[in-house]
């Protein structure tokens, strides 16, 4: 990688019996530093280019729904998730009964078998997912569960920004049995 070039051997002598020193030129080949310089470009734009931030498309509805023109669902087909506070869901199938024994505590690790479960066990057709957020649940609850959404496969889910009082009883209720 570095030559010594050892060719300029004068050997002049400057007085009796002193030999003046050669002067050797060194030179260093940056040949392999221009290598590795193009090898680490090219690692940085790789890595740049590899590392996109990604959206989710998300269709929402129009604010200003008339009476008779919102979406119906069949209670058969319908799953719930309340999102509660310190990562708890909780859910219940069909309509929310009066006196919440309906409502099941889950986690998100456990949260995707029960939607497969009941994707597998009803008709595409009827099959809704209705995500309500509590009062208490943080933003990356509701990423994290719209992120089971795109990884189950899941087409018709609404995220319903207004949440019941009844449902948010449920949250709490079921949040002070579950701390």
């Amino acid at each position: 990688m570095a030559d010594l070039d050892t060719s300029a051997q004068d050997s002049k002598k400057k007085g009796p019996g002193v030999k003046k020193s050669a002067k050797k030129s060194l030179r260093v080949d940056l040949t392999p530093m221009v290598d590795l310089g193009f090898l680490l470009i090219t690692f940085f734009v790789f890595t740049t280019t590899m590392s996109q931030p990604t959206g989710m498309f998300l269709n929402m509805p129009d604010d200003k729904v008339k009476p008779g023109e919102e979406t119906l669902t069949a209670e058969s087909g319908a799953l719930t998730l309340l999102l509660g506070k310190n990562n708890h869901i909780y859910y219940y199938e069909g309509q929310l009964q009066d006196n919440f024994t309906n409502v099941k505590a889950s986690s998100f690790k456990e949260i995707r078998d029960v939607i497969l479960n009941k994707k597998k066990n009803t008709d595409p057709k009827n099959f809704m997912v209705i995500i309500k957020p509590g009062n208490e649940s943080t933003y990356k609850n509701v990423v994290d569960i719209l992120d089971e959404m795109a990884i189950n496969d899941i087409d018709r889910y609404a995220l319903i920004n207004n949440v019941e009082e009844s449902d948010q009883q449920a949250i709490t209720l079921s949040d002070a049995a579950n701390p």
